[in-house]
């Protein structure tokens, strides 16, 4: 097996970023975060690229969080530096113009849960656990997950989880939208997730480009501005080859070939 922190590879349209250190539950050590930031000129630059995928070697541990082993030997302002390296290295999934998506393999506690909350969609095995039990270790969860939590699942569930510290099964995480899927136990989560997503991969990117960022706007202005933004947008899509090519699929009744112009 590499002894490279993260794993990527090219499948059909899709970027899958593998974390390769299933010996530690793949924990989210100084070395993967800095192979995660190094990933992105790559991925982001490829225009065959339709879709990203964030998934964990082995079948315990999408991401146990912080990597408990490296921090035993660390400052208070050596923690505050790696938490620093969460919104430098991982920033651009939460940004980028690509789809993301989590392929949750095991469990996703901590630091793992807010990885995956830095994608746009989760498909978890049947068999994950997710959680922030931060507050019980002390702590509150400080890679953003006091504030993508509450948008993904609203306020009241996400200070019940965090407050009470709750570990979801998947099937549970599922019925309040914390996942978008799950997968059935003994199927591959990874194929599963890239499968479900056939159509982004064989989508109009830049709709989908302008979708993800009219709707992460929302969130950081009044409703009469976003939906100004929500119009340029929908503009920019007007004058996509891709529209054309929609079109003229549709009237002949054949597949779009979407080429990202």
């Amino acid at each position: 097996m590499s002894s490279e922190p993260i794993l990527i590879e090219r499948r059909d349209g899709a970027a899958v970023i593998t974390l390769n250190r299933p010996d530690r539950m793949n924990a989210l050590a100084r070395d993967i975060l800095l192979a995660l930031r190094a990933a992105r000129a790559d991925i982001v630059a490829d225009p065959s690229v339709r879709a990203i995928v964030l998934t964990a070697q082995g079948d315990r541990a999408f991401c146990a969080g912080a990597d408990l082993k490296e921090r035993q030997g660390m400052s208070m302002d050596d923690v505050r530096g790696q938490l620093s390296l969460y919104r430098s290295e991982l920033g651009w999934l939460d940004r980028s113009p690509i789809p993301v998506v989590a392929a949750i393999n095991g469990v996703a506690f901590g630091g793992g849960l807010e990885l995956a909350l830095l994608c746009d969609l989760r498909v978890a095995v049947e068999s994950a656990k997710l959680g922030l039990p931060e507050t019980t270790l002390g702590i509150i969860p400080g890679a953003g997950g006091t504030q993508r939590l509450p948008r993904v699942v609203g306020e009241a569930k996400a200070k019940e989880l965090i407050l009470l510290g709750s570990r979801l099964t998947a099937a549970e995480a599922y019925a309040i939208g914390l996942v978008n899927r799950v997968t059935p136990s003994g199927v591959d989560v990874l194929e599963d997730t890239l499968e479900w997503i056939r159509p982004i991969r064989d989508g109009a990117p830049i709709a989908q480009g302008a979708a993800l960022a009219a709707i992460d706007a929302s969130y950081e202005m009044p409703l009469a501005h976003g939906l100004e933004l929500e119009r340029v947008f929908y503009d920019e899509c007007l004058r996509s080859q891709d529209r054309v090519e929609a079109l003229r699929a549709f009237a002949a009744k054949e597949k779009p070939q979407f080429r990202g112009k």
